[in-house]
């Protein structure tokens, strides 16, 4: 069993979501698709804009991503969330993935991290003001 080193890399933030890397989503080399990534990094933005906005919100933009490592099938992915900024309507979340698998003696690894940006809706998709 592997203990945790004090050393060792931590990611940043809340665990929002983490699901199986699952052979349906690879692409052509056999690696997770990107697209999938982005998918699960924008569903666990949302989970954490939902907090923040006290109800619904809205992806407007992805300002960025960087994949760092390609994700092997039967990896477990966990996105972490962190809020780095907020205004009158808009939540600016960054957002860190690490995947684990047998692969790597179960060590966790970053492999991608991006910056989300959503605004709160209110039930018209119109902007609202951030709950207090």
């Amino acid at each position: 069993m592997h203990t945790v080193d004090e050393a060792a890399p931590a990611a940043l933030g809340e665990l929002a979501l983490q699901t199986l890397a699952m052979p349906k989503d690879t692409n052509a080399n056999g690696d997770i698709f990107g697209g999938w990534l982005v998918s699960q990094m924008d569903l666990a933005a949302g989970i954490a804009s939902r907090k923040v906005a006290g109800g619904r919100a809205a992806t407007v933009a992805i300002q960025n991503i960087t994949f760092l490592k390609p994700v092997s099938v039967g990896a477990t992915v966990s996105c972490y969330t962190v809020i780095v900024k907020t205004g009158r309507t808009s939540i600016h979340i960054g957002v860190e993935v690490w995947m684990s698998s047998w692969d790597t003696g179960q060590i966790p690894n970053k492999v991608a991290e991006g910056l989300f940006v959503f605004v709160a809706i209110d039930d018209e998709g119109n902007p609202r003001p951030l709950s207090k």
